[in-house]
């Protein structure tokens, strides 16, 4: 069954979301089943493309949205909310 989960997350590592958080949150997000997105105020980022998230330019402190869309994803969206809140192991 497809639906759309979500849960929002906060930057706490004090670089922000730079290349190499964005690249740990691509590497998980490409075992995803369908598209996972990641959302900074009107802007969405493909979360398996490294270019798409450095694209939002989030820095230390914003809050984002993580998005996936089918439940099978749901043990994927728990490994991204995990490497947030871990601030990226920074």
């Amino acid at each position: 069954m497809d639906c759309k989960l979500s849960e929002k997350v906060i930057i706490t590592n004090k670089l922000g979301l730079h290349a190499r958080p964005a690249a740990k949150i691509a590497n998980i997000a490409q075992e995803a089943h369908h598209e996972i997105s990641i959302l900074h105020g009107e802007n969405k980022a493909d979360a398996s493309s490294i270019v798409d998230i450095l694209s939002l330019a989030c820095p230390a402190g914003a809050k984002i949205k993580l998005e996936i869309h089918s439940e099978k994803d749901a043990n994927i969206l728990k490994e991204l909310i995990q490497l947030f809140e871990t601030g990226f192991g920074e």
